[in-house]
């Protein structure tokens, strides 16, 4: 596996926003999709718990500040644009605002 640093990423490609999926990193279960900026991803790798950019209201995030449902990062995946990651958690906690382990808890149904 290749090693990158935070300035192989490619935050322009998004208008500064990339997508970042959080994944378990035991189960593999995924967990949440979210979005990270260059602060919030610095903010993850100092903290090393999961940091996001809140879309719907403007400002740095770090998952669990409310809810107490943090997310330990142990690693974090870049895809081969350098425009996407993946964080690899360690969480017991759940992961959506409604309680659920995982954000994608709803079936779509398939015709």
């Amino acid at each position: 596996m290749n090693m990158k640093s935070i300035d192989d990423i490619n935050f322009a490609k998004r208008n500064g926003l990339l997508p970042v999926i959080v994944q378990d990193r035991d189960t593999k279960d995924i967990l949440m999709l979210a979005y990270a900026n260059r602060e919030a991803v610095n903010n993850t790798i100092r903290t090393g718990n999961a940091c996001f950019w809140s879309t719907s209201h403007n400002k740095l995030w770090m998952k669990g500040e409310e809810s107490g449902n943090i997310q330990p990062v142990k690693e974090i995946l870049v895809d081969c644009d350098s425009d996407a990651l993946v964080y690899l958690v360690d969480s017991s906690s759940p992961a959506c605002h409604l309680g659920y382990r995982s954000c994608f808890h709803n079936l779509l149904k398939i015709i």
